[in-house]
């Protein structure tokens, strides 16, 4: 959409905001909000203020990020009371801006309560008090400001702020509704499309490698009632079986870490792609050893995470750039000759490994044992029909992945499309008014 801008400008005087439309103002913040310590009411109920959702009920807050959060049991005295359309300066601010509130209630006293004038449109200001350009402009009047501390009153009221005529902030607020919400419709299109293509890349490899590649091939009892049937020719094996050994890494070396040594591979370094980022892996020094030869990887190898939010994420160590370690909670398979490194990495990656994984965590079980790991069954073709199951799959997998990337890339697009079209709205940079819809 091209809009047009107003026909004469002039300088706001604000190098955030530069020109404005002659007939909007610039105004100093703390003229067009008053900081508001009303106590808290009896009966308030506490709100918690987020970049993601605002200003909302903590109990709501709670359900929604599956977070258990400390209400304050011991009473609200100290509490500030908020009003539907207040503004809230909470502890990240000067990251995602200022949220509105929609609810009454109350909030903790560690944050400031902004209460708009008289004619200011809350809508207009919601999108404007979190705009990039906004937002940029606050961080520069927040020396040494650090995570943990809050924006003052005076920080935020010293700050000039563009004031369009309230018609026109009513009038911008509601295209912006409009035009972003088209753009999050977009957004969720290809949001949905990426949780598709995985989707697809995961079926495509649980396929390969529980079924091959020859739909004719007669098939087989797997004795595995999850699993169902293999391909006749197919046997089935414990990875032990098929690994000269497994090991997890060393404890303490996280107090090694330093800005040079090898490289100290780590739960984080292993992406979604069945590899390893080495060069974002952090680096430790290394003492002679029996404990740094048997985590010193090896190209080949396949590193499972076994604690923490990634359990039995697989990573193939294709070809280690560098000396390399693994850390504590990462498990080293190292495949011996009966098995293509590749195709063990897909199948402990696929189906197979995934529900053997998730079931040797059941209940209260938090994360994997290197026995879990060493009894993994394994489908296992012959090596001529692994390697052609592996070209296969990179292949295959190729294609979606580059669909995935597509999509991201839509995604970045449309993210600094709304930006940029928010930003320029509430500064007066564009004139909406005649891309409203016209009244019958």
């Amino acid at each position: 959409m091209s809009l047009p801008r107003y026909p004469e400008y002039r300088d706001s005087g604000a190098a955030w905001i530069g020109s404005l439309p002659v007939h909007w103002q610039a105004r100093q913040a703390r003229r067009l909000f008053e900081q508001r310590r009303d106590s808290a009411c009896p009966d308030d109920e506490q709100l918690s203020a987020t970049q993601k959702y605002g200003v909302i009920p903590q109990r709501l807050f709670m359900e929604q990020e599956d977070q258990k959060l400390v209400l304050a049991l011991s009473g609200l005295d100290n509490f500030k009371h908020v009003e539907p359309n207040d503004f809230v300066i909470s502890l990240r601010s000067f990251q995602g801006g200022i949220e509105r509130s929609l609810n009454a209630g109350c909030v903790s006293p560690a944050y400031t309560v902004l209460r708009p004038s008289s004619g200011l449109a809350a809508r207009y200001w919601e999108y404007l008090l979190k705009c990039a350009p906004y937002i940029a402009a606050l961080q520069t009047t927040t020396d040494g400001i650090r995570e943990g501390k809050n924006i003052s009153y005076s920080q935020f009221g010293a700050l000039v702020l563009p004031l369009a005529p309230a018609t026109e902030q009513v009038a911008i607020a509601a295209f912006l509704d409009r035009e972003t919400a088209k753009i999050d419709a977009l957004i969720a299109e290809q949001e949905k499309l990426i949780a598709l293509l995985a989707e697809k890349r995961q079926a495509t490899i649980s396929h390969a490698v529980t079924r091959g590649l020859n739909p004719d091939a007669p098939m087989k009892d797997s004795g595995v009632a999850w699993l169902g049937e293999v391909p006749a020719h197919w046997g089935m094996r414990r990875l032990k079986s098929v690994s000269d050994f497994t090991t997890s890494g060393p404890r303490g070396w996280s107090d090694r870490i330093a800005e040079d040594g090898s490289l100290f591979v780590q739960s984080g370094d292993l992406n979604e792609s069945l590899g390893v980022d080495f060069a974002a892996a952090k680096r430790v020094k290394v003492e002679d050893g029996a404990e740094a030869a048997r985590t010193l990887l090896s190209d080949g190898d396949i590193v499972v995470c076994i604690t923490g939010a990634k359990t039995g994420n697989v990573a193939v160590c294709s070809s280690v750039p560098e000396p390399a370690y693994v850390n504590q909670h990462l498990c080293l398979v190292r495949p011996n000759p009966e098995v293509v490194p590749l195709f063990l990495g897909v199948a402990l990656k696929s189906s197979v490994g995934e529900t053997q994984f998730e079931l040797s965590q059941y209940g209260l079980k938090q994360g994997l044992s290197l026995e879990n790991v060493r009894e993994t069954l394994i489908p296992l073709p012959s090596l001529s029909e692994q390697a052609l199951i592996v070209a296969f799959l990179e292949t295959e997998t190729a294609k979606v992945d580059a669909l995935r990337l597509e999509a991201e890339r839509a995604i970045v697009l449309l993210t600094e499309r709304r930006s940029a079209l928010i930003a320029a709205a509430v500064t007066g940079q564009i004139d909406v008014r005649g891309a409203l819809p016209q009244s019958a």
